[in-house]
């Protein structure tokens, strides 16, 4: 499973700095709204200690690391699930992404064209707009009843009034099989989110902004970071040195519940990302679909195992090696080898 983020928030609070710092990429980060008005995408690669070190201990030729994809997403503004600023557009650029960044803009410059210096008020305007656009497309949705499954019916008015409450889909408790339902229709509140609170490096023990990120911080994940623009190149401020980026990235991984499983061998050593709870036959189609059909067995051996007995060999001589069946569940760190016959 790849994970797309989308990057957004109100014009000018940092988005596409962000998405540059992230991806190593050039984009315009101008000081007007709606500078970015296609979305930019990017992929990088997960953060994965694990992995290279497996890929030294086995000596691979290669080595494939898990990825996320970026989506530098143009300013939202009051009014956009109406079309306001072609809002109708940016929103749907969002439906398109599993997870949300959210950046919000924690410094005043007078420098820097702005709508709102209030965090909080910042994230009410995105979190009505995007209430909004689902609002109305559940509405689109109970009247057009030939695309919806009659099981989840009782779902859509459950859904419709915790929206007009001004509640985000994301606090629902579903079960997984609703919430697959809910992502399949693209509404946007049912996305997971993070707040990126960009702070000026003069501002960082500024108490008000401050505060509002410990409000905040009670409803999201909240990550701090010192997001600046100097004569058009974008730099990411150390708060937490090079930790910053990496924590986003990593952040932004777990947000959809994913966890890693590990491939090992001469040729490559590779890092696969499924959803926590994936039985061992499922992981085997996303290697390939062959080794689905064909399944035998997996033979697993948890990571702390692997590079403490330094090889299957051993590993499996002191019984840490398990044979595991088509319903086992995937744990993460596993490295696991599976027996297929076509």
């Amino acid at each position: 499973m790849e994970l797309k983020c989308g990057i957004i928030g109100l014009p000018n609070v940092g988005k596409s700095t962000l998405f540059n710092a992230l991806t190593n990429s050039n984009v315009d980060a101008l000081n007007y709204p709606f500078c970015t008005i296609k979305p930019n995408t990017s992929i990088v690669t997960v953060p994965d200690n694990r992995l290279l070190y497996l890929s030294k201990l086995i000596k691979s030729k290669k080595i494939i690391q898990s990825t996320v994809t970026f989506v530098d997403i143009a300013g939202l503004i009051k009014g956009a699930s109406k079309g306001e600023g072609l809002g109708n557009q940016f929103l749907h650029n969002i439906s398109e992404v599993d997870a949300i960044i959210h950046v919000i803009r924690c410094f005043k410059n007078k420098n820097i064209l702005s709508l709102s210096f209030n965090p909080i008020k910042d994230v009410d305007i995105i979190n009505n707009e995007i209430i909004n656009f689902d609002i109305n497309l559940l509405f689109k949705l109970k009247n057009n009843k030939k695309h919806i499954n009659n099981k989840f019916k009782y779902l859509l008015d459950i859904c419709l009034n915790y929206l007009k409450n001004g509640k985000l889909l994301n606090l629902l408790k579903l079960n997984i099989e609703e919430i697959d339902f809910l992502k399949k229709l693209k509404l946007l509140t049912i996305k997971p989110i993070i707040i990126i609170a960009n702070i000026d490096e003069n501002n960082i023990n500024n108490q008000f902004f401050l505060d509002e990120i410990n409000i905040l911080s009670k409803n999201y994940l909240v990550l701090k970071i010192c997001i600046i623009n100097l004569n058009n190149k974008q730099k990411i401020l150390p708060i937490n040195k090079n930790n910053d980026l990496k924590k986003i990235i990593l952040n932004s991984f777990k947000l959809l519940n994913l966890h890693t499983f590990y491939t090992v061998g001469i040729k490559e050593t590779r890092s696969w990302s499924i959803l926590k709870g994936t039985t061992a036959l499922i992981a085997a189609k996303k290697i390939h679909s062959d080794i689905q059909k064909g399944f035998i067995r997996a033979q697993v051996i948890h990571y702390k195992d692997f590079i403490f007995y330094k090889n299957q060999t051993k590993a499996k001589l002191f019984g840490k090696m398990k044979i595991e069946g088509k319903k086992y569940i995937i744990q993460d760190g596993d490295v696991i080898n599976f027996l297929f016959q076509i």
